[in-house]
Formats: structure tokens, sequence, C-alpha cells
């Protein structure tokens, strides 16, 4: 398979990267100066025109506006900007990208077995799963988030996509409890997974995880070996949970409990496990998930385009002190990867369902695409807010269109006004990966002309499966 061409000799580290045009960094120092600086540290931090000065892969210092400006450090001018924290995506599943718009306005499950799960069965293979997972970095990148979680297969090519992009992600093993397009077994997965593990351990900006599907695809065993292998290695772990108003029957039955009652049971609760969507919990659910640390992925997006019949209690799941960040769900069931998009979503959804306006305020919403979504990772002490000490994942997102001004709440604008086009530039790990809007680090239009190659082969399968009436394959849904 022929990779992505090589990225941008000048800008492979800090060090390289250009503060400004024919202008470039000998010290990996740069100095973010002169925009509105949105801190989301506890206080709430709002600096005007303020300056981030950044050393290498991390965030040296916060400066005000009448502080003095370090000398000899390159300058990247952030006049007329918000600077924000690099937005965290929690749950997704970046290939299917490549599935985007291939079946919208319908059920759920025919959704599933007649287009997504015959295209799966025919189409993923190690080549999808790279150019689909790279294509999505491209579109997460550019539209100012600079971490993501992923459940998805062929983890190695998933991850060879997301370094070269440069982005942040947290991926790995992904155990379903049938054959799957690179494992045919839960236990042939876990006996690899390990190395994965161990070989991602100290890697920069891949954060190697495991994940077990669900509850109705995956037996309790499987999802216990799942669960202790992310334990074992301090790494994040995945699973789709009470997405679906028949979830909890259908666990009830494989398990004797409940969905959340059974993770608990086998020790999953805890930081750093991640439950996707979290629709249907009851106050013994939410309580349980607030003893043992786990956060949840609230993907309102996607539940709502696939008609699910609530909203998830996020409001509730806050109170009680659960981490909530924010998903974009897969480009399949979404059909976008825009986390500005999904605020704006999140905050008028539980306005609507709760019938109050107070509900999931604009603040609230941003710490969740931020502070909150680092916590579900439990990524917090790295990444999430532009504190000293930081990872240097950084978005400067321009203010100056119509649509945008006047400013009076930084918060308003970010959660309700604002959208991933508006995003100029974005650091990841103190890397320059986007520059006036444009991907740095690959080739973007060899990615778009590579995800096109695959338009015709998916329409032929789509086809063929609809000619045929082909049963399901069995495949996980997203």
């Amino acid at each position: 398979m022929e990779r992505a061409r090589a990225p941008l000799l000048a800008c492979v580290l800090l060090a390289a990267c250009s503060a400004g045009p024919g202008e470039a960094t000998r010290d990996g120092r740069l100095l973010i100066d002169g925009g509105t600086v949105v801190v989301m540290d506890e206080a709430g931090t709002v600096l005007e025109g303020g300056a981030v000065l950044v050393e290498g892969d991390a965030i040296a210092r916060l400066l005000d506006e009448a502080d003095p400006r370090p000398s000899g450090v390159p300058v990247l001018d952030a006049t007329g900007q918000l600077v924000i924290p690099g937005l965290v995506n929690t749950h997704g599943h970046a290939a299917m990208s490549l599935f985007r718009g291939l079946a919208d306005d319908m059920p759920l499950m025919t959704w599933l077995d007649d287009h997504i799960f015959p295209a799966e069965a025919a189409l993923v293979d190690p080549e999808f799963v790279y150019w689909g997972t790279l294509l999505s970095s491209i579109e997460m990148l550019k539209s100012g988030t600079t971490t993501f979680a992923d459940m998805y297969y062929f983890r190695d090519d998933a991850a060879r996509a997301v370094i070269d992009a440069g982005i942040r992600a947290v991926l790995g093993p992904h155990v379903i409890g049938f054959p799957a397009p690179d494992f045919g077994s839960p236990e042939a997965s876990l006996r690899d997974a390990a190395q994965f593990l161990e070989r991602y351990r100290d890697h920069p900006t891949l954060v190697p995880g495991t994940a077990a599907h669900s509850l109705y695809t995956t037996s309790l065993d499987d999802v216990r070996e799942t669960a202790r292998l992310a334990i074992d290695f301090g790494a994040p772990f995945q699973i789709h949970a009470a997405e679906d108003a028949s979830e909890f029957a259908t666990a009830n039955e494989l398990t004797g409990m409940g969905v959340v009652e059974a993770l608990a049971s086998i020790g999953a609760l805890r930081p750093g496990t991640v439950l996707a969507h979290a629709i249907y919990l009851s106050e013994e659910d939410i309580a349980r998930i607030a003893a043992g640390g786990a956060g949840i992925s609230h993907n309102p997006e996607s539940n709502l385009k696939l008609g699910i019949q609530r909203a998830a209690p996020v409001v509730e799941a806050l109170a009680a002190g659960i981490p909530v960040g924010l998903g974009t769900d897969g480009a399949a069931s979404n059909n976008d990867l825009d986390l500005f998009d999904e605020m704006d979503t999140a905050a008028k959804l539980h306005k609507f369902t709760n019938a109050d306006p107070t509900a999931l305020p604009a603040e609230t919403v941003f710490r969740m695409a931020t502070m909150g979504g680092s916590r579900v990772l439990n990524l917090h002490d790295r990444i999430g807010s532009l504190e000293p000490g930081k990872r240097a994942d950084i978005v400067l997102l321009d203010t100056r269109r119509a649509g945008l001004t006047p400013l009076y709440n930084v918060y308003s604008h970010l959660v309700y006004a604002a959208r991933g086009s508006d995003v100029s530039t974005v650091l990841v790990n103190g890397r320059i990966v986007v520059r006036d809007g444009r991907i740095l680090t690959v080739d973007e239009a060899e990615a778009m002309e590579r995800a096109r190659g695959f338009r015709d082969r998916v329409r032929d399968v789509v086809a063929r499966v609809a000619a045929q009436g082909a049963p399901s394959t069995g495949h996980s849904p997203p």
C-alpha cells in the first residue's frame, strides 16, 4: 500500500516551523501574541490582548497584555483572534469518513444492516482505514480538534495516519464478539493488543488504549479482558454503553445485569473509561458511574440524526460530578466532524429537553469540548487548557468576519456563532500543523483524491447487496 506523501519537512518540529512568512524559529520557542486567550483553567481566565509562550512541545508562560514580552522569540500575530485550547473529540470512527452520506434518513438498524455492514464487510482493509483516518484527521485539525478518540479496525494503519497528520489520538485494539475485518475473534485481537500498547506507550501524540464494542455484541468476559488490559497499561478504555432503548434488556438477558451495572461488576467504571453515548441511564447508573470515575462521551448530532428517542442525561451527569465530553461519532452518522457544530447542538438540545434556557450555559459546553473531554480521556494533566506545563495544543480562531462581529462574550461566540471554518492556525504538541487554514503535514489534495477513489467501489457493493437482498454481515455498528 502506498503511503501518504512525506510531511512538509519544514514543519516536522516546532524548531523548524514557520512563525511567519519566511521566518523560522531556531530554539523551539514561539510567542502567540495579541489575541484573546481563553485559558479554560478552573477560574475561567480570559486574557484580552494576552500571549502564550510555547517552548518545545509545552506551554511555558501566559502573559497579560501589560506584561513585558520576551526578546528574541518569533511571534505569531494573533490580533483579532481567539486563542483557545485544542478541542477534544471523545468518540468517533475516523475511517468511516469514506462512508459519509452513503445512507441517510432511515432507521438505525436498516442503515446498519442494509448499507453499513455490507460495505464494511466488502471494503474495510488497511488501505481503507489509512486513507479514511487521514481524511478525518485533516477535517478535524482544520476545524480545531487537536485530540480525538477512535474505535475502529486495523489499529496500526490508523496509527500511521494520525502520526502522519500530526493530530493527537487515543486509539488501539477494538474487540468485538464476532469475526471483524482485522481479527477473526476477540482472543486474536487481544493477543496482539498488548504489543500495540507497549509499542506506543511513550509516543508524544498517539495515546494507546483499548475498546470493546458493546455488551450487546461482545461477551462480558471479553469486555472484562479488554478493560483489564487497559488498566494494566494505565490506558483509556472505550465502550458503547446505553445507546439504544433495547440495550438494557439485551444486556440483562446476557449478563443478568443492566449495562452500567455489568460494567461496574468487572471494575470497568474507572477514570479513563469512556462510555460512548450513555443515553438510557437510570439514577442508579449515574450514581455507579460517578462512584467509579468513568466519563461520558455525549454525541448529540449523531443521536438526533438516528432518531434516538431521548437526550442523554448530561445535566444530571454533570451535577453528579461525572466528566462529560463531546463526540461527533463517525461521519457516516453525523455527517461532519466539526466540534463547533456539536457544541451548538448540545447547548440547544438540553435547553429544549429540559425546558430551561439556563441548562448547559455556553461556558459549560465549551468546557465540555476542552477540559471535559480531557478528563473523560484521563488526559487532563496534559491537555484541555492553556496552562503552563501542559502540551501546546492550541487553536487560533479568526473573529474578523461579519458573523463574529462585534464580540461581547467569548463563550457565546465559541458555542453559538463560530464554526470550524473560522479556524486559522492549529498547533499540536508545539508543532504548527495548520496555518492560514491550510494543513501543513500531509497532502490534502491526495487524501481527497484517494477518498474519491473508494466511491465507485462503495456504490458497487451497496448496489450488489441491494440486488441480492443479502443479510447483515454482523459487523459492528458505529
